[in-house]
């Protein structure tokens, strides 16, 4: 029973959705460089494996970004976040041809440099990690790109984080790599909250849903408590809607009928404990509210593709049996 209501406390995260998925995915957020120039330049990034994200925090510069039609001016403060794969090239003109970036940050050790005189433009960029099983939770949800200006409401914390980070990269204070660590993650929240916040009409999906605050009071419950039998009566009220007007726009917004996220979250914290210890399934089972072993696995297996106990000895042998790759976004069968 001991190991039942820890199992238990560990599902039941804060009220919280948004921070809830950042958790689960393990999102962290790394400076990895930067560059200054002068004169005429340009340069071309490989498409990332990882989230990528950079700012101008001196100057300007164009941003084009592979499948993007046209470049971007980006101005000091301006912040930019890729998710997809594709190659980019920042420059002082778009017409100039550019150089390898990975062959002028070649060397060991190397993550800044400098191109002419250095005295007209500065660049910090960073990547996020993401947990390999369920990081596709926050990427898939993603727009490929993502451009905050300066001039967006959110404009005061970036300086105020920008402004830090080249703080803690240039003096070498004790402790600076934690700092820099700290506030990149700050970085990375505040692009994804400017994104819900300024960006146009979002695909529906659980990011959409976390910018809705009609139905924010039923995501909070269900993340506060996703051990409970959840009732669509109870959820609706909750967002002091009818029943029928509640189902009608959470499946618009989140492209998922209510129970049907509360299922997926629910499996999402499975897929977790299941990889985090040797706890029996059936205790697994236990603590997300369902009342048999059965019932548990049916339904992992239904979202997953993949029985409990074989997810499980797939993460031992570190193979993921298809798992990244699938579609993330909750979605019903």
């Amino acid at each position: 029973l001991g190991s039942t209501l820890c199992l238990r406390d560990s599902t039941k995260m804060s009220a919280d959705p948004f921070s809830d998925i950042l958790k689960l995915t393990h999102a962290q957020s790394l400076v990895t460089g930067g560059f200054t120039a002068g004169g005429t330049w340009a340069l071309r990034f490989p498409a990332p494996d990882k989230i990528k994200f950079f700012a101008v925090v001196k100057g300007h510069c164009w941003v084009r970004i592979e499948g993007e039609p046209e470049p971007a001016r980006f101005e000091t403060g301006d912040v930019g976040l890729l998710s997809a794969h594709r190659w980019s090239i920042l420059s002082s003109d778009p017409e100039a041809e550019p150089v390898d970036a990975m062959g002028l940050f070649s060397g060991a050790g190397r993550s800044s440099a400098q191109l002419g005189d250095g005295s007209e433009f500065a660049h910090i960029g960073g990547h996020v990690l993401l947990d390999p099983v369920s990081g596709p939770l926050l990427l898939n949800a993603l727009p490929p790109w993502i451009h905050v200006r300066a001039s967006a409401p959110q404009a005061p914390v970036f300086r105020w984080l920008l402004d830090h980070l080249m703080e803690e990269r240039t003096q070498a204070q004790p402790g600076a790599q934690l700092a820099a660590a700290q506030l990149a993650q700050l970085l990375f929240i505040q692009i994804l909250r400017a994104h819900l916040g300024t960006s146009g009409p979002l695909v529906a999906g659980w990011l959409r849903a976390l910018s809705e605050p009609r139905i924010a009071p039923a995501l909070r419950a269900m993340h506060d408590d996703p051990a409970r039998a959840w009732h669509l009566e109870e959820l609706a009220s909750a967002c002091a809607m009818s029943r029928t007007t509640f189902a009608s726009h959470f499946k618009a917004v989140a492209g998922i009928a209510p129970l049907g996220y509360l299922t997926e979250w629910r499996m999402r914290l499975a897929e977790r404990a299941l990889g985090e210890d040797d706890t029996p399934v059936a205790l697994v089972a236990q603590s997300l509210g369902y009342t048999s072993e059965s019932a548990f696995s049916h339904a992992f297996k239904r979202v997953t593709g993949s029985s409990p106990t074989a997810y499980r000895q797939a993460l031992r042998a570190g193979a993921r049996v298809g798992l990244t790759g699938r579609e993330a976004v909750p979605q019903e069968s």
